[in-house]
């Protein structure tokens, strides 16, 4: 059984993509350590890829979906990261 479910308000999505956007040009432009310009740079765009999914894939009513999809290999990610750690301390050391 289908649900109705409400439109998304498309134009302030537009806006807060629009204004994410706005601060990853500041932060290219800020000269700040390349480490942290990457880091900065690459959890502004999940939170975009979130935001579009969100609300544009209407994934806010397929919860169980969505663990499933971007949990898990987000769990797994951070495992095989901690995982890989020893390694690369040593490597680095």
């Amino acid at each position: 059984m289908e649900q109705a479910h409400a439109e998304p308000n498309y134009m302030a999505i537009f806006w807060w993509l629009f204004a994410l956007t706005i601060i990853e040009v500041g932060i290219v432009y800020a000269h700040l350590p390349h480490a942290y310009t990457v880091v900065a740079l690459v959890l502004l765009a999940l939170l975009k890829a979130f935001l579009v999914a969100w609300n544009f894939m209407h994934l806010r009513f397929e919860k169980g979906a969505l663990i499933a999809v971007v949990g898990l290999p987000l769990l797994l990610l951070v495992d095989l990261f901690l995982g890989l750690m020893p390694d690369i301390a040593h490597r680095l050391f």
